[in-house]
């Protein structure tokens, strides 16, 4: 199957030349920030003219419909994880659809088995693929008593990314981590955007805060995602139970479901927990919070910091990928190092007894919200199809990198 695009009548490719096939392990079948900037990547290109086919496994009951054409695989539910799917492979229908489909550009968004084999079918045919990073997937195995697994981890990632022509970072710490691994040589920025109408300070509601127990005068230290060990919620409770111990007045409001949330409740019976929340009602729960506590390791971006900061929250999170990129330390927010509960509670103690300084971060934040517009974004991405395009046209192929030395 030889490599053809058609050309515009300049020698150029532009948007509207695009045939995208997407792969992606989790497409929309659980709500989480990596498929929804999925979804709206898609309608992006869709709106430019582009044309887009995605394969992912499916369920009968999805969280949300997808955006374009989705192409069900063969997947099994994961062992203790049962809500995700686990691609096999690409059996021959597939294929066939892939091949009348005719892409000139394949885009993987997971490292996982559906991954592996459109990067194979990729390079058989002869045509450009490229990956984006959702999450640092190395750093799980911490959360679960197998940190020693986490070199062999990053092995098998580096193998991946290196059989790509280029791979996307979510933010330019992400990008420098990748580059310090040396997962690819060409690693370019997709970053993630913010929808204003639903994010932003005048979504606070007193109303709602007071149904939920709330007094107006009281500091309510947000979380929110979904609700699995990877998202640090240890830190999360140890770090809380240090301002109680200090008796620093304060409630908690989380807003998420996930499989670890029997354990968080029980590990924090006072907290309030407002279970999942989407759309304009997860713009109101934000809005309603007083900071964001966000101490995971695991983000390569950080959707949740990005919205709490456009809803005028200060934001205390750990000095990790992505967090690092999106909060100024000392002026819209504070970072602190990966697990340190001391730290952690000093920083929410300030914001909690500092009211001055919480308005300032909060507006701090807000006003460095306004760079990261959807459309924008997502045009940044379009633009590194089009050069990948572009060189493999030309006959560029992507060095061969070595082993971390």
């Amino acid at each position: 199957m030889a490599f053809f695009t058609h050309p515009a009548s300049d020698g150029a490719m532009d948007v509207s030349q695009l045939r995208i096939a997407l792969f992606s392990g989790n497409y929309n079948y659980v709500r989480d920030g990596a498929n929804q900037a999925l979804n709206r990547l898609v309608g992006y290109l869709l709106r430019q003219g582009a044309a887009v086919r995605v394969y992912s496994p499916v369920v009968d009951n999805p969280a949300f419909p997808p955006t374009g054409d989705l192409v069900g695989v063969p997947a099994l539910a994961i062992p203790g994880r049962a809500e995700y799917r686990a691609p096999m492979f690409l059996p021959p229908r597939i294929k066939r659809d892939i091949r009348r489909f005719d892409p000139n550009l394949l885009h993987v968004a997971s490292p996982e088995i559906l991954g592996h084999r459109a990067v194979t079918l990729a390079r058989r045919w002869n045509r450009p693929v490229v990956a984006s990073v959702h999450t640092r997937f190395e750093t799980y195995f911490r959360y679960y008593g197998l940190a020693f697994l986490e070199p062999l981890a990053v092995a098998a990632l580096r193998r991946f990314y290196q059989r790509c022509d280029a791979i996307f970072a979510p933010s330019e710490s992400m990008a420098q981590l990748l580059r310090d691994q040396r997962m690819s040589y060409d690693v370019g920025i997709w970053s993630r955007g913010i929808d204003q109408e639903i994010f932003n300070p005048g979504r606070r509601s007193a109303e709602w805060r007071r149904g939920l127990g709330i007094a107006d005068d009281e500091v309510a230290i947000g979380f929110v995602g979904r609700l699995v060990m990877e998202k640090g919620l240890d830190v999360f409770s140890d770090a809380i139970d240090r301002l109680a111990q200090r008796g620093v007045k304060h409630k908690v409001l989380i807003v998420g479901e996930g499989p670890a949330g029997e354990w968080f409740r029980t590990r924090l019976p006072g907290a309030i927990f407002a279970g999942f929340q989407s759309g304009p009602d997860l713009g109101r729960a934000v809005a309603s919070m007083d900071l964001l506590f966000n101490p995971s390791v695991t983000e390569t971006f950080g959707n949740v910091t990005l919205e709490a900061m456009a809803a005028g929250l200060p934001v205390v999170a750990a000095r990790a990928t992505g967090s690092q990129s999106l909060v100024a330390d000392k002026v819209s927010g504070r970072l602190v190092r990966p697990g340190a509960i001391e730290d952690f509670a000093d920083m929410l103690q300030h914001y909690c007894t500092d009211a001055d300084d919480r308005r300032r971060a909060g507006e701090a934040g807000r006003k460095a919200s306004d760079r990261y517009g959807w459309d924008q974004v997502n045009q940044a991405l379009v633009d590194g199809y089009l050069r990948v395009v572009r060189q493999r046209q030309a006959g560029s192929r992507p060095p061969r990198l070595g082993p971390v030395p």
